[in-house]
């Protein structure tokens, strides 16, 4: 299968899944409607991203680093960079999500939910780095960079969010805990693969990177956003259900 064909199916994948998440999740509260939005702009921003690659508006070509230590125009890798401008959108946006989950009830801590942001961003902003750099010292200093920045977000999300969380009830500490785990797992894969794809050292194809990657984003943004909805319905049930007559969740979820 060619890189072009996996870029248009995970095009329409992403369509169809932010658009089942929007119709499909609830807004009976202010924090239920957040949810829902957040999980459901993420894959279609991402859908967005897909198009721009599979149309080659999302993508240049630039030099190997071999071919630059030779001196050489060619031999060529594709770049894209269109991948970039997505992450940097929907994964602060999964954060934000992941965060107002831990603190559901409790008192939100901004301070931690930002921090993890600011970290992600600027791990996304120097992966990209990394993969535009054509010389290799450069391009292996900005990947150390952006690892760095990603042990900051994993520190907000199993530290200072989890410390929040721990005061929690009992089926949204098991909730967070679940989506932090996969959330972490998956996006532990995407510095190993963008390491061997062509922007690093080469030693996996095009096509095969394209589809790691298609599949991660997959996982991370419809599958994951699919299941972090559904688990909120069902922590907006017991909250509704557990509301005395006359006050709304939206106080207790503040």
């Amino acid at each position: 299968m060619s890189s072009n064909t996996i870029l248009w199916i995970t095009t329409f994948i992403m369509l169809g899944g932010g658009l089942l998440i929007l119709v499909t999740g609830k807004r009976r509260t202010p924090t239920e409607s957040l949810h829902t939005l957040l999980h459901g702009i993420v894959p279609i921003i991402a859908a967005c991203s897909y198009l721009a690659m599979a149309t080659g508006q999302g993508l240049v070509l630039l030099p190997t680093t071999d071919a630059v230590a030779a001196g050489a125009a060619t031999p060529t890798r594709v770049f894209y960079f269109a991948r970039y401008i997505d992450w940097t959108f929907t994964t602060p946006l999964l954060l934000v999500s992941l965060g107002l989950t831990a603190m559901r009830h409790v008192r939100k801590d901004y301070g931690a939910i930002t921090g993890a942001v600011l970290a992600d961003v600027m791990m996304i902003v120097t992966a990209f780095a990394f993969g535009a750099s054509l010389q290799g010292w450069t391009k292996w200093t900005w990947f150390l960079v952006s690892c760095v920045a990603f042990l900051g977000v994993y520190y907000v999300i199993w530290k200072s969010q989890m410390e929040a969380n721990a005061a929690e009830r009992d089926d949204v500490r098991a909730t967070y805990r679940r989506n932090a785990a996969i959330l972490s797992v998956v996006w532990l894969v995407y510095p190993v693969i963008l390491a061997v794809a062509p922007d690093g050292l080469g030693l996996v194809g095009d096509a095969a990177s394209v589809l790691v990657i298609a599949i991660l984003d997959t996982v991370a943004k419809v599958v994951y956003g699919y299941m972090a909805v559904v688990s909120d319905t069902k922590a907006t049930d017991r909250d509704l259900a557990e509301t005395p007559a006359g006050t709304t969740p939206l106080r207790r979820a503040a």
